[in-house]
């Protein structure tokens, strides 16, 4: 092989290992496994509200017998505890979404979403917390208060 013959190949195999992430189909798999994760999200948000639906029907079928009118404040805490936790899921693959939205205008609706749903999970928590002062103040005590969410340490 001639030296103009190497030179060529050379470059040929160059090119080949420093293509651009597009080349090389980088953006495609970074989207896929994004989207998959995304969906992954949503899905485990999805559980949770499930799950809370059916504490709360467990709560008000065992609150019907015998009647306990006291206990509803109860069934809605417990529900919109699940509701705040899958709400912060639902978050989360909204903010995976804005990693991966090409254009502005889905951007925008995500901001909108994501804005809407902060604002449904900041009343739900403050309700949430008023309901328990409210049973603390009543002599309710904590064990049969619904429990609250952990909260890590601050450090």
């Amino acid at each position: 092989m001639s030296t103009v013959g190497w030179f060529l190949f050379l470059q040929e195999g160059a090119g080949l290992a420093l293509q651009t992430p597009k080349d090389a189909g980088a953006e495609a798999l970074i989207f896929n496994a994004v989207q998959w994760l995304k969906l992954v999200v949503e899905v485990t948000g999805a559980i949770i509200i499930g799950l809370g639906v059916i504490a709360a029907i467990y709560q008000f079928a065992r609150s019907l017998m015998p009647p306990q009118l006291e206990s509803y404040n109860r069934i809605r805490l417990t529900l919109a505890r699940y509701l705040a936790l899958a709400l912060e899921f639902q978050l989360g693959a909204d903010i995976l979404s804005t990693a991966i939205a090409p254009t502005w205008d889905q951007i925008g609706k995500l901001g909108v979403i994501a804005v809407i749903r902060t604002t449904l999970n900041f009343f739900l928590t403050r309700e949430m917390k008023e309901e328990r002062e409210g049973l603390a103040n009543t002599g309710i005590s904590e064990v049969d208060a619904p429990p609250t969410l952990p909260s890590l340490p601050l450090k």
